[in-house]
């Protein structure tokens, strides 16, 4: 008789021992009873006999988590200070299979610069590739995959979100073919069915995807590439609160094989943390390229804005106009009284969205009869900021012959409207894309001379260590979708010309000069833990915060930021509160965080946003 440690994948359980007459892999699905019910679980480890009884494992399947994605999920587990069985549900288990081997040709031919650099990457350890745009790193990606695949091996290639997946497709299949699969959230269970399987027949040699790809099984992985490694997408807000970066470099070194951070606007921590292959490009050395700052508080379009745009769009050329905020408006304010029209489950304004003719709360998503007058005073309403469709709408007035569409969540549903909208504005059918963050998502845009970003100012002054970095990551980010190939305007409507213009060049000197005011306060030189108490009873959430941080505080394990309310105090009828530590040690804060993880208690390693 065996016995082994299993985990129950999804479940919120520590590992449970169970027996079986036969002999089992590491990483092995198989079913076993809990509470009487039949469940999916994975074998962790064989054990010794324990001295109460056991269950008996039912099933065994030919299916496995390799022993390299094993360690990785234990490693997520411990780092993010959460069970085994809630690390596992990332990963899919497969049949292993041997996969033939083929030859591949890219025919990309690098340039010398690039060539170092591909020489750079090409090694078993984590590096990034810090380019300007146009730089070239797309090609060093795919000669990098063109190796590992004539190797016999397979390549991972992790985007942000899916905002980025028809030009990536479109790229990667027009260099490898057939051998290229698609993975994110809005692929059928049918289509994934097909590229599991087509993975364990060696028919996928190349999946490109959002951060839950990282967790295929993919056989014999070679390479892995990380693309646009600063942004936020790749921080899960869910159970297991990971980091696809960070797991997948975790991933890489089990492995031994290359991982590339790639960006031109690196974070602060990849840039202190690993080392480094500066590849400039032509971007910004283009002498007819001009960039311009209009003063101006709001983050409505400007006098100068419109005129810029009627201009660009009178010379049949295109232009992205960027703004923070989705909908109409953040908040309504009553000029009376000055409260906000806020959501009945949340501490949190209610955005407009004109064309349901509702407010809706972007939290709880709840939804109410758009306001006319304060619900508490009875005065008149008004808003201070801007959202897309509205920017949308004030443009479609002022240009009444230009084709102006919305890019941001609320247009874009779909993979489908995501394919329909770039297709229209790369065939020159839209003249302006109004949208959020998804503009500066490394789309390429074949003919804009114009483009502009608004609101970049309440960016900047979010309440958070991390404001500036996004601020100016998405400056650099905008001024890079404009002038691919020609000549082109880049407009930053803002009050803080004077901190942003010396960057919008020299992203790298930002990043030195960020690392320096953060020094020993702030990532990448020191970590943080936060803990999040929530009750729908505010005095139990308030007490128990107070009593978590006494007792952390007693032990002498971190260093207590700060603990109080949130900056949005209630959220989905749940009062919040929250707790910030900080160390130089992993291993302090994740033993903080296993005193404070409790029913109420919710701990995140590593977050990126603190306000």
């Amino acid at each position: 008789m065996f016995f082994y440690e299993i985990a129950f994948a999804g479940l919120k359980l520590a590992p449970l021992t169970y027996r079986s007459e036969s002999k089992i892999k590491n990483g092995t699905k198989i079913i076993a009873p809990l509470k009487a019910k039949p469940r999916e679980a994975i074998v962790l480890n064989e054990t010794g006999a324990p001295a109460f009884e056991c269950e008996n494992i039912l099933t065994i399947f030919d299916e496995t988590i390799a022993e390299s994605y094993l360690k990785t999920a234990r490693f997520i587990a411990d780092y993010y200070i959460c069970e085994i069985g809630e690390a596992l549900s990332l990963f899919i288990t497969a049949k292993q299979g041997a996969i033939n081997p083929i030859s591949v040709n890219t025919r990309i031919k690098l340039n010398d610069r690039q060539n170092e650099a591909l020489r750079f990457v090409d090694r078993p350890k984590p590096t990034l590739l810090f380019g300007d745009t146009g730089s070239g790193k797309s090609e060093i990606y795919m000669k990098l995959f063109e190796r590992v695949l004539n190797d016999n091996k397979t390549a991972l290639f992790l985007m942000p979100e899916i905002s980025l997946t028809p030009q990536t497709e479109k790229r990667l299949t027009g260099r490898f073919g057939s051998l290229v699969a698609i993975w994110h959230s809005k692929v059928s269970a049918a289509k994934k069915r097909e590229i599991l399987a087509a993975l364990a027949r060696g028919e996928v040699r190349v999946v490109a995807g959002a951060r839950s790809a990282l967790f295929l099984p993919m056989p014999n992985l070679g390479a892995i590439v990380i693309d646009e490694e600063h942004d936020d997408s790749y921080k899960s807000a869910q159970t297991p609160k990971y980091n696809a970066r960070d797991c997948a470099v975790v991933l890489a070194k089990e492995l031994s094989i290359p991982i590339v951070l790639g960006s031109a606007t690196p974070s602060a921590v990849s840039f202190a943390r690993f080392e480094r292959f500066r590849l400039r490009g032509q971007f910004f050395q283009d002498a007819g390229r001009e960039f311009r700052f209009v003063p101006s508080a709001s983050d409505a379009p400007s006098d100068e804005v419109i005129a810029a745009l009627k201009e660009a769009t009178a010379r049949k050329k295109q232009a992205i106009v960027f703004l923070p905020t989705r909908a109409n408006f953040k908040y309504l304010f009553c000029q009376r009284c000055g409260e906000s029209v806020k959501c009945p489950f949340c501490d949190a304004g209610m955005s407009v969205h004109s064309e349901k003719r509702a407010l809706i709360c972007h939290y709880c998503n709840a939804v109410a009869p758009i306001a006319q007058a304060c619900p508490k005073c009875g005065g008149e309403l008004s808003a201070d900021r801007h959202g897309v469709a509205e920017v949308a709408a004030i443009l479609r007035e002022a240009l009444p012959n230009a084709t102006i569409a919305q890019f941001d969540r609320d247009a874009i549903k779909s993979d489908r409207k995501l394919r329909e909208t770039l297709k229209l504005f790369n065939d020159q059918k839209i003249d302006i894309l109004v949208g959020t963050q998804m503009l500066s998502k490394g789309h390429d845009y074949h003919a804009i001379e114009l483009s502009v970003a608004l609101g970049l100012d309440r960016l900047l002054a979010y309440g958070d260590y991390r404001s500036a970095e996004r601020a100016v990551s998405l400056l650099v980010q905008l001024a890079g979708r404009a002038g691919r190939k020609s000549k082109a305007l880049f407009l930053a409507q803002t009050m803080n010309a004077k901190f942003f213009a010396p960057y919008i060049a020299d992203y790298e000197s930002f990043l030195q000069e960020e690392l320096v005011k953060r020094d020993s306060l702030y990532p990448p030189s020191i970590r943080l833990l936060r803990v999040m108490i929530a009750h729908a009873i505010e005095a139990t959430a308030r007490e128990t915060t107070k009593a978590l941080a006494k007792k952390i505080e007693a032990l002498g394990i971190a260093e207590i930021v700060g603990y109080g309310s949130c900056a949005i105090a209630r959220l989905k009828n749940k009062y919040r509160y929250q707790i910030l530590l900080r160390s130089k040690s992993a291993k302090a804060l994740i033993t903080a965080g296993l005193i404070a993880r409790g029913k109420l208690c919710d701990v995140e390693m590593d977050p990126l946003n603190i306000a």
